[in-house]
């Protein structure tokens, strides 16, 4: 497949690194000439210096047999522009655009982006995603990372083991024969730094960072035999009234057990848009950081804060602060990949990469075929695929104990006919099974090529 990606920056960066590990033709284009040069010199990519939105820097990335364009640059306008040239100069047939502004995104406003107006084929928002993944961390208070597959009836939480945990020491095998009952999977650990998918013979040690595949009825059970109870959510802290902030606060709103929610926002012009568009949400105009202010919004009797202004370090030290406080939980939006390795350090408890979100939403439709959902692990250490079994591809039929998986691939969780089911040795794959892999980066094309969707593009 032939792919131009207009924008190099962190979210073009990842997403051409991804596609071009699996063999696609990706070409890169960007203005900053440093960001070309450091795609071209670190990937297997193509590389045009230029403005995306000018037919002739298109035409130059070769734009007239490409299978798709993907505009991500920093600015709305000149992603739709790219989309709207690609589509009226070059006939690209698929067109995806990121959009920030909400009134872009706007339900009433949604005829815009048919093909007779501005061609856009799929419109992704980095604040919507960030603020849903915000969301899953606010209901998984003992996890660093969580999403959901199957239409919800799997999850896939991400969390590290204490040292009281009840179950260290003790291998995969011994703990599936000592719950045989419960329908989980764990499928990766990260341990001193690396992630590795799990074989039945691995131990669980304290501090391991878990992956582990549950029935959404089995989540508070699964994380109970881990040392990880699910405390009730009833007071949420909000440090920025912005995009995200507005639409988490929105959404606890819309729940049917009250959350206690108030805002923080430094900005006295947003924090008056918030206070409009909210009914029960208290929103206070002052700084994150002033001890005062959090002790007038009673941060230390909060679940849970979270930090998710514009400014990194502000997220940061708000949150350390909170914590200091007495709150019982801190979670941060990071944007600086380097500030993540301290977030541990700092006793945050977990964080969302707005880039790793928004590369997984990408993703989840460059895919074609039976692939029906892509979720980016870690900094795009590895990946989760949710696909329908083909009735042509080598892993229907035979025990799965019998497939030639890679070493570094993993399923996790199985669909039958709407059933939940825990993957097994003699467990047989069938017809519109739908299932999920995880599987390393490297391996994500071998694991395509099992699928038999790799080649079935578009």
């Amino acid at each position: 497949m032939k792919v131009i990606i207009c924008g190099a920056g962190q979210v073009g960066w990842q997403i051409a690194r991804q596609l071009s590990n699996e063999n696609n033709d990706v070409t890169v284009v960007d203005n900053n000439p440093a960001l070309v040069r450091r795609a071209m010199d670190t990937l297997d990519v193509q590389g045009v210096e230029g403005f995306a939105s000018y037919p002739d820097v298109l035409s130059l990335a070769g734009a007239r047999d490409a299978d798709m364009i993907i505009a991500a640059t920093h600015s709305d306008e000149v992603n739709m522009v790219i989309c709207q040239v690609a589509h009226s100069a070059f006939g690209v047939s698929r067109k995806i655009a990121r959009l920030r502004a909400q009134s872009y995104l706007t339900a009433l406003y949604s005829d815009l982006y048919r093909r007779d107006h501005m061609p856009i084929d799929v419109v992704i928002s980095p604040e919507v995603e960030v603020a849903q993944a915000a969301l899953r961390r606010l209901s998984s208070p003992a996890a660093f990372d969580t999403q959901d597959f199957l239409d919800g009836q799997a999850q896939l939480v991400g969390f590290q083991l204490d040292e009281d945990c009840p179950v260290l020491e003790t291998s995969l095998k011994e703990l599936s024969e000592l719950f045989s009952t419960l329908r989980a999977t764990v499928v990766a650990i990260r341990r001193q730094g690396k992630l590795f998918s799990t074989k039945a013979s691995d131990q669980l040690f304290a501090e391991d960072e878990v992956y582990l595949f549950v029935q959404k009825d089995d989540f508070s059970r699964a994380l109970e035999i881990f040392g990880k109870p699910q405390p009730k959510l009833s007071r949420v802290s909000i440090m920025g009234g912005g995009n995200v902030g507005l639409q988490v606060a929105q959404a606890l709103e819309e729940r049917t057990e009250r959350v206690r929610t108030n805002i923080i926002e430094k900005n006295r012009a947003v924090a008056e848009v918030a206070a409009d568009q909210l009914e029960r949400t208290i929103v206070l105009n002052g700084d994150a950081l002033d001890q005062d202010l959090l002790k007038e919004a009673g941060v230390a009797r909060a679940d849970a804060v979270l930090c998710v202004t514009d400014d990194d370090k502000v997220n940061m030290l708000s949150a350390v602060r909170a914590k200091q406080s007495g709150c019982t939980r801190a979670i941060c939006l990071i944007n600086d990949p380097s500030l993540i390795p301290i977030i541990s350090a700092l006793d945050i408890d977990a964080y969302i990469n707005p880039r790793a979100t928004t590369v997984s939403s990408i993703l989840r439709h460059v895919r074609h075929g039976r692939v029906r959902n892509v979720y980016s692990v870690g900094e795009s250490e590895a990946e989760v695929i949710e696909a329908q079994v083909l009735p042509s591809s080598s892993i229907c039929g035979p025990p799965l104990r019998e497939l030639n998986f890679p070493e570094g691939a993993l399923i996790g969780a199985i669909s039958k006919s709407g059933t939940y089911v825990s993957p097994k040795g003699d467990t047989i794959l069938e017809e519109g099974d739908v299932i999920t892999i995880f599987a390393l980066s490297s391996d994500v094309p071998d694991v395509e090529n099992l699928l038999q969707v790799s080649i079935e593009y578009f």
